[in-house]
């Protein structure tokens, strides 16, 4: 969901109903994540700082503290701040894998095909040195 932020370019403020928005997204982030499985997360993208990144970002910090403030344990508190995250991503229209992070782990890594070529461009040089030989 991409929401069309303005921001006034002296004073860098979003407009109250996109507030009420923002809230609404950070709202229904947080209850997300709060029953969802430490495993079934998705990962995070990294998020550039552009301006309108950092508006955004200065709009949900407020917004935070009432959810902080009625956190209990150190559980809930990470559940709130990854809700936030996933806010924020939402916010700003960057992509969230669907499934988590059970999909990429029956993928051969990078490393591995690296080391791999590496050893099958090796075993090709052998054999052609060894049929020159």
């Amino acid at each position: 969901m991409d929401l069309p932020v303005v921001v006034d370019s002296n004073d860098d403020e979003i407009v109250s109903h996109e507030l009420e928005q923002m809230r609404s997204i950070l709202e229904e982030a947080t209850l997300e994540t709060h029953s969802t499985p430490l495993a079934n997360r998705p990962r995070l993208p990294r998020i550039p700082l552009s301006k309108r990144n950092r508006a955004v970002l200065r709009a949900l910090n407020p917004m935070l503290v009432t959810y902080l403030e009625a956190s209990r344990d150190l559980c809930e508190t990470d559940s709130i701040l990854f809700g936030a995250a996933v806010a924020v991503c939402r916010i700003i229209g960057a992509k969230l894998p669907m499934a988590g992070r059970a999909t990429t782990s029956s993928a051969i890594p990078a490393w591995r095909k690296r080391i791999e070529d590496r050893i099958a461009k090796a075993g090709a040089l052998i054999g052609r040195l060894t049929s020159f030989r």
